[in-house]
C-alpha cells in the first residue's frame, strides 16, 4: 500500500496572480503528486488549511482511496462548501489523481475513460478601451489561429466611471452599470461588422448587472450570435435565469463563483444554462468536477471550465485532461503562460493553432521547480478591483 507521507502548499507569483500548488508526497520514494489550490485573494488562508488541517488528517492514509479521502475531507470541518476549504481540498484531490496516473503509467485522461478529442479548443480574451482597440486585438488572435474570442471594452463593467461621484466618495473600482450595459451591443455590432460571423464571439458580464438590466442585455445581444454570454447574473440571483431563458435564445454560461452543488444543480437540471464553468479548485477538485460533467451531459449542458490567470499551470493541466475525456466538452478559457511560469512548471500544456495539447506523460504530466518558484514570492496586497462601487459610491459585487 502506498500511503501519504507529507502534504505541503507551495506559493508563487510568476505573473499577476498569487498561485497555490499542493504537493502530496508518498511512502514510495520519488512518487508525489501536484494539485492546484489557487484562491489568489486568500492564498495564505488556503496554505494554513492545507498544512494545519488536511495534512494531520491525511498523513498515513492510503493514497489510492481518492473518493474516500475527498468525502472525509469535505465533511471533516463540519461546515463546508466554502472557497478556502474547497481550494485546500482541491489541491489534495488533484495531487492524488496525479499520483494515481503516475502509478498507472498513464495520463489522467486515460483514467477518466480516454480521449473524446485530440485537442481542446480555447477561447482568449480581447480587451481594449475602444471598439477599434478590441477589433485590433481580435484580428491579432485570429492571426494566431484562435477561432473563439471573448471581447470586452474597458474590462469588467466597461470603462471605469470617474464622474458623478459624491463628495467624500470612498476609493474603489467605480463603474456605471447602466452605461456598461448600453456599450456592449455597440461593441458587438462593431466587431461583427469587421470579422463577420465566421469567428465565435463571447462576452463576460461578470455579474455586474441587476437582473432586469441583465435580461435586457441578453435580449439586445441576441442578433450578434454569441457563442455564449458569461456570468450574466450573480450566484445570489440564479432564480432569474428562468426569466432570461424564457425570453431569448442567447447561449448562457455560468458558474465561476460557485462553491456548492446547490448552486449549479438547479441550473443544469432545469436546463437554464448552456455551459457550466466552475473554477475546479473552488468546487473541490477533479473528483466533483468529473461528476458535474457527467450530470451536465445528461441534461445536454456543455463544459467551459474557468481558466484565467489565477489558475496555476497544474490547474490548467487538470482542466485539459477533463476536457479531453468529456463528450460534452464545450470550450476552454485560456490565459496563456509566461516564460517564468513555464520555467517553474516544466511540462506545461502547449497551444498550437488555437488548440491545447497535453504532453501525454503519466499523471497530469507536470512538475514544479521549487527553487525557481521561490524566486517569485507572493506579494500580499489589499485588492482594489474587488472593491467595486457604483457612481454614487455604493459598494456592489465585483
Amino acid at each position: 500500500m502506498v500511503t501519504i507521507k507529507d502534504i505541503r502548499a507551495i506559493l508563487t507569483q510568476p505573473a499577476g496572480s498569487r498561485l497555490v500548488v499542493v504537493r502530496v508526497d508518498t511512502s514510495e520514494p520519488g512518487l508525489y503528486g501536484l494539485g492546484c489550490a489557487t484562491f489568489t485573494q486568500r492564498h495564505l488562508a488556503v496554505k494554513v488549511a492545507v498544512e494545519e488541517y488536511l495534512k494531520p488528517l491525511l498523513v498515513g492514509r492510503d493514497a489510492d482511496r481518492i473518493e474516500d479521502i475527498w468525502q472525509t475531507c469535505w465533511a471533516h470541518s463540519y461546515w463546508r462548501n466554502g472557497p478556502v476549504l474547497n481550494n485546500a481540498l482541491s489541491g489534495v484531490d488533484m495531487a492524488l489523481w496525479d499520483i494515481k496516473g503516475k502509478r498507472a503509467g498513464m495520463p489522467v485522461y486515460q483514467l477518466l475513460g480516454g480521449k473524446c478529442r485530440d485537442g481542446v479548443a480555447l477561447y482568449r480574451h480581447a480587451d481594449g478601451r475602444t471598439p477599434t482597440e478590441v477589433e485590433d486585438r481580435v484580428h491579432g488572435l485570429m492571426a494566431e489561429g484562435y477561432h473563439y474570442i471573448r471581447v470586452q471594452m474597458g474590462g469588467y463593467g466597461g470603462i471605469p466611471s470617474g464622474s458623478r461621484r459624491p463628495e467624500g466618495a470612498l476609493p474603489g473600482a467605480y463603474f456605471d452599470d447602466r452605461e456598461y450595459a448600453r456599450s456592449v451591443p455597440k461593441l458587438l455590432e462593431h466587431i461583427r461588422g469587421s470579422v463577420g460571423f465566421e469567428i465565435e464571439l463571447l462576452h463576460d458580464v461578470h455579474e455586474r448587472l441587476r437582473p432586469t438590466d441583465a435580461l435586457a442585455l441578453a435580449k439586445a445581444v441576441e442578433p450578434y450570435g454569441l457563442f455564449f454570454l458569461e456570468d450574466l447574473l450573480a450566484p445570489e440571483d440564479i432564480e432569474y435565469f428562468a426569466l432570461v431563458r424564457a425570453q431569448c435564445a442567447t447561449p448562457l454560461a455560468m458558474g465561476e463563483l460557485f462553491n456548492s452543488p446547490h448552486e449549479w444543480t438547479p441550473l443544469i437540471s432545469r436546463r437554464l444554462v448552456d455551459f457550466i464553468r466552475m473554477h475546479i479548485s473552488q468546487m473541490g477538485g477533479l473528483t466533483p468536477a468529473r461528476k458535474v460533467a457527467a450530470f451536465a451531459e445528461i441534461h445536454n449542458v456543455r463544459t467551459a471550465w474557468h481558466g484565467p490567470g489565477d489558475v496555476s499551470p497544474v490547474g490548467h493541466a487538470c482542466n485539459l485532461h477533463l476536457d479531453l475525456a468529456c463528450a460534452n466538452f464545450g470550450i476552454q478559457e485560456w490565459a496563456g503562460f509566461t516564460d517564468a511560469s513555464r520555467e517553474i512548471f516544466p511540462g506545461c500544456p502547449e497551444v498550437r493553432g488555437g488548440y491545447l495539447y497535453p504532453n501525454d506523460q503519466p499523471g497530469f504530466g507536470m512538475d514544479l521547480d521549487e527553487a525557481k518558484a521561490a524566486q517569485y514570492p507572493c506579494k500580499s496586497q489589499v485588492e482594489m478591483w474587488t472593491q467595486t462601487r457604483l457612481p454614487d459610491g455604493t459598494a456592489v459585487r465585483p
